[in-house]
């Protein structure tokens, strides 16, 4: 079954948009249409990956046993047998992704940073004190509640290393290369250093706005300067002031059993100190976030993780009735939340999120990597069509006139992001999303386009 946005999807819920997907499937964002309340649901194809549907009876597993403030919520499931299709429902994280807080290369204030960090240690060490390592720590895969708060999420990586008191060593090679700790590529190792390690790239990526290096081999030169204590005078790490430099070093050791845990990283002086709103990296106040639920992997090695990305087809003609399709398709109901008498999963479950009022999506609006444009929808293909050529990125567009935008980050790793146009109100709105690799990478050359298409763009736009 193809769940279309701005289509019913069962009952009187309604499929708003498509947040995310990857190798398994899609990830949408569903309202219900008399109360208002938001959730998102995971469509697995049982069908895409042979493993597919020991994957998913192993993440719904791990993520129905958890229950913390700083951890996506679960709330159901449902099996199309038929289609070979798994329904996962879970919260809905209106704040988007961390990365989209992440100015490129300036990173954000230490203020926003170190609340973060702390909020994915109280999560980290929940989910260690279970047993579980999430092993797949990125900006991508943490999110953000409507009140700011920091949610992680995409547990299909995770894993059980500790069971009635009795751990075990990990030999899983997997993770985004940039984020996984080095052992994880060389041996077995021990899972909650590897987790921490990469809860240090994250801190990093925050604070610079930049990865340190692309994998922690020695075919990387930056990792081998940083074990080098070569260092000092590269990025990020000239960036950065002395006391959050030793806190890096701390974490970010190549020995793994002398890494801190999260309560040790609790108590450094970076994490202690009072920060004002100044203090910190000058973050130009870009209304860059979107409203996203989840990424899925970049890879799992052994594999091609880095070879040249496959490229799109030829470009191709924009449907000739593009702008009868967006003025048929749904918009988004402002309404405010009445009764949620007919919710079509499990009856046990119960929302806590607070539903979405006209003034919380006007909010949301602002921080989405989208803006109006004041051109007719053919123009606005036009025009960016012929941006992509000349950026020489790789695009085509599907039957709805999505644009599907391939290219290669820094790293030679494929990019793949999307952009749709949306009939709003009777204005256009020109809606940017990542599918596939750098969330950085991804914020780059959205700046970029948005940059070029300036003309084009509504003064008073999101």
């Amino acid at each position: 079954m193809e769940v279309q946005d701005g289509k019913q999807f069962l009952g009187n819920w309604m499929c708003i948009q498509t947040l995310g997907e990857g190798a398994y499937g899609e990830v949408k964002l569903l309202r219900h249409q008399r109360s208002g309340e938001c959730l998102a649901v995971k469509i697995v194809d049982l069908r895409k990956q042979k493993d597919a549907e020991d994957c998913v009876h192993k993440e719904v597993r791990i993520q129905a046993a958890l229950n913390h403030p700083n951890i996506i919520k679960y709330y159901g499931r449902k099996r199309e047998v038929e289609q070979s299709l798994e329904y996962i429902y879970l919260e809905y994280a209106a704040g988007g992704e961390l990365f989209n807080k992440i100015d490129p290369d300036h990173g954000m204030p230490y203020i926003e940073a170190q609340k973060y960090m702390k909020q994915l240690l109280s999560g980290v060490e929940y989910l260690h004190q279970k047993g579980i390592a999430h092993r797949d720590i990125k900006p991508e895969n943490l999110l953000l509640d409507v009140h700011g708060n920091l949610k992680i999420i995409d547990f299909g990586m995770a894993t059980i290393f500790r069971l009635k008191g009795r751990e075990r060593l990990l030999d899983k090679k997997c993770g985004t290369m940039p984020y996984v700790a080095p052992e994880v590529l060389q041996k077995s190792y021990l899972a909650q250093p590897a987790d921490i390690w990469s809860c240090g790239i994250v801190l990093i990526t925050m604070v610079a706005g930049e990865l340190p290096w692309s994998e922690p081999t020695s075919n990387c030169q930056e990792y081998k300067d940083w074990i080098t204590d070569q260092y000092l005078l590269n990025t990020p790490w000239c960036k950065l002031n002395t006391t959050i430099l030793s806190l890096a070093r701390k974490i970010l050791t190549a020995e793994p059993c002398s890494r801190p845990t999260p309560q040790q990283i609790g108590n450094h002086p970076w994490m202690l100190t009072t920060f004002t709103e100044h203090e910190a990296t000058d973050v130009p106040d870009e209304p860059l976030y979107r409203n996203v639920l989840i990424n899925h992997k970049d890879i799992e090695f052994p594999g091609v993780t880095l070879s040249q990305p496959v490229p799109c087809k030829s470009s191709k003609p924009v449907p000739e009735n593009l702008s009868e399709l967006l003025k048929s398709r749904e918009t988004v109901c402002f309404s405010q939340p009445i009764q949620n008498d007919d919710l079509f999963i499990s009856s046990q479950i119960q929302f806590t999120q607070t539903p979405l009022t006209q003034n919380d999506f006007q909010h949301l609006i602002r921080r989405m990597t989208r803006f109006f444009v004041k051109t007719s929808c053919e123009k606005t293909v036009e025009v960016l069509g012929s941006l992509l050529d000349r950026l020489h990125y790789t695009w085509n567009t599907d039957h709805y006139g999505v644009f599907t935008i391939t290219t290669v980050d820094k790293r030679k790793m494929q990019l793949v992001f999307k952009a749709n146009i949306i009939n709003m109100d009777g204005k256009l709105l020109l809606d940017f999303r990542l599918a596939k690799g750098c969330g950085l990478e991804f914020k780059r050359r959205f700046i970029k386009i948005k940059k070029c298409l300036s003309d084009i763009i509504l003064f008073n736009s999101a």
